[in-house]
């Protein structure tokens, strides 16, 4: 078992999730952005929250702010053995948010570079399934499950010059139509959503560090903020156990499609 510190999630024991008292969200990509986000936003919603993603430093950090609720631990989503060592040191879960993904470069069909599309397909497809698969028996037994998979609007409409991430992002979406159908019957509720242009670090991530240009993504127009899209993220696991918030799209008002928006 991967030990952490956080009393307020393990109640004292070093196991995640141990405590019977708050229910226990699981984020992946929790490290930034939409993920540290919603990780405040659940904590302030009453939930304790195991947080996972590369940096761990970063996820320290955020734990520190938000002592005893918070407990992380080093998660690669895109490798099977980090995922299973994650979710073995988790005891409880009632929420998994898998956010964890993000895109690289914005090449054609054919000038696209395979590796990039790899590790697209890797972090935004398997990685929703694998977490899933992770977590499925704590959400069953939770008897109030609710999976939330951060997709985007590039998972429902394209973009030239997109293809690497909007096919990874269409496959993530079928991913979460497929299990809201395998999970029928179950307790545990399948939600989807998917955010338009977001100010977040995705830009930077997805133009290999270059601020310059990542800043131009958002040039002219006011983009969500990760707190708007975490808010929604919130509002739909909160909804009553009945209620499914089957998927949800969030644009700024500036933008109406994956590809169109208004500039000033």
């Amino acid at each position: 078992m991967v030990q952490t510190s956080g009393a307020g999630v393990s109640g004292g024991t070093g196991r995640p999730g141990e405590s019977g008292g708050r229910p226990v969200a699981v984020v992946t990509g929790g490290s930034a952005g939409i993920g540290a986000a919603t990780t405040r936003r659940l904590i302030a919603a009453g939930f304790d929250a195991v947080i996972g993603a590369r940096r761990v430093d970063r996820l320290d950090e955020l734990a520190s702010e938000l002592k005893p609720h918070v407990a992380p631990l080093p998660l690669d989503v895109t490798d099977p053995a980090s995922i299973a060592a994650f979710a073995g040191a988790v005891e409880r879960a009632e929420v998994v948010v898998c956010n964890a993904g993000g895109a690289l470069g914005l090449d054609s069909v054919l000038d696209g570079d395979d590796e990039q599309w790899r590790q697209m397909w890797e972090a935004n497809v398997l990685g929703v399934a694998r977490t899933v698969r992770a977590f499925h028996r704590h959400l069953v037994a939770s008897g109030n499950g609710r999976v939330v998979v951060v997709t985007s609007v590039a998972g429902h409409q394209t973009y030239p010059n997109g293809g690497g991430y909007t096919s990874a992002k269409h496959a993530a979406a079928a991913v979460v139509d497929t299990l809201r159908l395998e999970l029928l019957g179950e307790p545990v509720r399948v939600i989807e959503i998917a955010p338009g242009l977001v100010d977040t670090e995705f830009a930077t991530v997805r133009f290999g560090g270059d601020a310059e240009r990542a800043a131009g993504t958002y040039q002219g127009l006011t983009p969500l903020a990760a707190d708007d899209v975490a808010d929604a993220i919130t509002w739909a696991v909160t909804r009553p156990p009945h209620v499914t918030v089957a998927r949800l799209d969030l644009f700024p008002r500036d933008q109406a499609s994956a590809r169109d928006t208004h500039r000033r």
